[in-house]
């Protein structure tokens, strides 16, 4: 078994996380706002070098947890489930039972995967 992938306590933890599993948030974004949650770094190089936590870069890809209702004259164009791509410095972090997610503005999403 690889050492990223542990079990604790009947927990699976793995990088890359179920999408459907992570839908049941009780956060409602207001307008234009999506939330977010961040997909975790890799935790070594493709040459096996294993990345130290004091050089990790803040992860500027993640998966679409909730949705806004948009604003009147644009309609939302993410939709829950969405892998998006995002600015290093995008949205306002926040976490929510021990999840930690974005909460950011739909025109800070600079693309869709």
């Amino acid at each position: 078994m690889p050492w990223h992938n542990i079990r604790y306590k009947n927990r699976e933890i793995n990088n890359y996380k179920n999408p459907i599993k992570n839908m049941s948030v009780n956060i409602k974004p207001l307008a234009d706002r999506v939330l977010v949650e961040p997909v975790a770094a890799d935790l070594k190089t493709a040459s096996g070098i294993i990345i130290p936590d004091t050089a990790k870069e803040k992860p500027q890809k993640g998966q679409v947890v909730a949705v806004g209702s948009g604003k009147v004259d644009e309609p939302m164009t993410v939709k829950i489930g969405d892998t998006v791509l995002y600015g290093k410095y995008a949205g306002t972090e926040i976490n929510v039972e021990g999840t930690d997610y974005l909460i950011m503005r739909e025109s800070d999403i600079l693309a869709i995967l």
